[in-house]
Parts: structure tokens; sequence; C-alpha cells
């Protein structure tokens, strides 16, 4: 299914995230980056004491060896894993990182290890999706929504994650939340742990969640059968991938680090390294001249082949 999988030496991505109750972080970052160096991974794992979440690549071989070292620990003996494929690594370094939340909302209240909505597999996602009396739900930032999304997909058209409780509440007696059946999607599966605990604490009871998020979805159903239109934007170098996960090609606006869209690039308001039409209007003469002499230092250490520190990739 995937491209590059049966090449010579492909890099094999894989994301996954748990809700578990985990003590000693330090500890813990200490033994994950050490064992993710051994491997030569690159990528992001971020640790709170309420899970992990991460999305880590490397070469395929690696990559297995750090899943079974993973589910030796106790904590992620039964993590479930999102694979996908890429020419060249999507991240250049290795991180691991301690947080409050794995992902953001800002509600100490909300644990999905607790409460949770409904999880509903791939495989049974486009028979809910279409039932008259569910509404549907985009969790996600609004250009990711642009980029794709399902279809008939209600778009909240929020900035960032932890928006979403004031969206809901704006939002519920327009939407008639309280007498729907709601389903909530993201890229992986773990903003709609939170979201839907979110609801159920808030007194919503027919709630459901796409498990393992658009990522799994894209994975297990056939481009023939699937209701998903357009890209799924993911949070690496590869910007989005299409339906057979493989990179679509989109780059980002150094500036604001959104993707371009078709015909960004064309635009008057678009120049490289400086804006795009999407941040043009949010950014002064003085930020503008800033980002242009940031441009011009990492094109002259990409002309010395060097990494400049501002590189956003």
């Amino acid at each position: 299914m995937h491209m590059n999988s049966s090449a010579p030496h492909p890099i094999k991505i894989i994301a996954f995230y748990k809700f578990v109750h985990l003590n000693d972080l330090e500890s813990l970052k200490a033994y994950l980056l050490q064992k993710a160096k051994e491997l030569r991974l690159m990528g992001l794992i971020l640790v709170a004491h309420e899970g992990i979440n991460s999305t880590i690549s490397g070469r395929t071989a690696d990559i297995d060896i750090f899943k079974d070292t993973l589910k030796q620990m106790e904590p992620f003996a039964d993590l479930e894993f999102k694979e996908s494929f890429a020419q060249e690594f999507p991240y250049h370094r290795m991180k691991v990182r301690i947080r409050k939340e794995i992902v953001t909302m800002g509600f100490e209240a909300i644990k999905p290890t607790e409460l949770t909505g409904e999880y509903v597999d791939p495989e049974q996602w486009n028979q809910l999706m279409q039932d008259p009396d569910v509404l549907v739900i985009d969790t996600r930032n609004d250009y990711e929504f642009e980029l794709g999304t399902f279809k008939n997909a209600v778009n909240p058209n929020i900035k960032k994650f932890a928006d979403l409780p004031k969206w809901i509440e704006q939002n519920k007696e327009d939407l008639n939340l309280k007498d729907k059946k709601i389903a909530m999607f993201c890229t992986g599966g773990i903003r709609c742990e939170k979201s839907t605990a979110y609801l159920k604490i808030n007194g919503y009871e027919n709630v459901y969640h796409l498990k393992g998020g658009i990522l799994k979805y894209l994975e297990d159903v056939p481009i023939e059968q699937s209701l998903w239109q357009g890209e799924c934007f993911v949070f690496d170098d590869r910007v989005s991938v299409l339906h057979d996960l493989t990179p679509s090609g989109k780059t980002l606006c150094r500036c604001c680090r959104e993707p371009l869209m078709d015909g960004y690039s064309e635009s008057d308001q678009f120049e490289l390294g400086v804006s795009c039409p999407r941040c043009f209007e949010h950014t002064s003469p003085e930020q503008k001249s800033r980002a242009r002499e940031r441009q011009k230092q990492y094109l002259l250490a990409e002309g010395s082949n060097q990494r400049h520190i501002g590189d956003p990739l």
C-alpha cells in the first residue's frame, strides 16, 4: 500500500500515543533518548504524567527494535502504532521533552484514562458518518481542515486545539449538540481522546471518535471505499500525506509555519521565507524585514552546505 515499503532502505515513520500515568519523567526521558539515539532515530517524543505522544523515524529494522523496546516496558506493553514510509528522514534530530500535557487542552479535570468517547474502528467509521443522526466534527486546526477532511465534516475553524472547548460552548445550541450523536476525529486519535472526554464530563452521552485517527483510517481503508477528501497534515517535513500515506509535496510558509496551498506562491503576498497570503496581514514591516534577513542567512548557509539555525525544517 505504501510507496517505498519495498525500497532497499526505506525510512519508516511511526506515530503512537497512550494516556497512562507515568512517574519519574526525567529517568524515562533519559532512557528513551539514549535508546533512540543508539538506533539513530530522529523525531520527537513527548512525555507527561498523563502519558506519551510521539512521531519518530528511522530505518525499518531500527524502528522495529525501538517498538520492541517500548513494548517491553509495562506502561507501553499495548501500544498501537501508525506506520508510513518516506525516502528521507522527516526529522533532523531526536528530542524527548517533558510536558504538562501530551496534547494541550488546558483542563486538568480531563482524564482520558478514566472517561472518553466510544472508539470506532476505521472499518466502521464510514457507516457511523453516514448516519443522518450523527454530527461529524473535525477537531483539528483550520489549516489542517483546509488541506483535507472527511465528507460533510463540521469545521470549528480554530487556530489551536485549546480553542475547541470554547467553540463547543459557543455553538452547542445552534448545532443542537445535546440531542446529537457526535463523532470526532483528528490526525492520530490523541486530540479526540481529550475532546470526547471534555464532552462526556459536560453531560454529552452519545460521543464517538475514530480510533487511530485519520492516519489509521488511511492505512486501513481502501481508497475506493474512502470518504476522506484531500490531504492529511502531519507535523514533520512531509507537511501532508496523500491517501496512500506518501508525502504530498506540499511545503510550509517559513513565517507562519502553515502549509502553502495551491496558488499561494503566485500571490503578490507571497515572499519566500517572509510571508504568504495566510500571514501577510498579520506581520509588521519590521517583522518582514527581519524575516528577509533570516532568509538571506539561510540561503547563504545552504549555499555553503551548512545547516542554518533558522532553517524551519
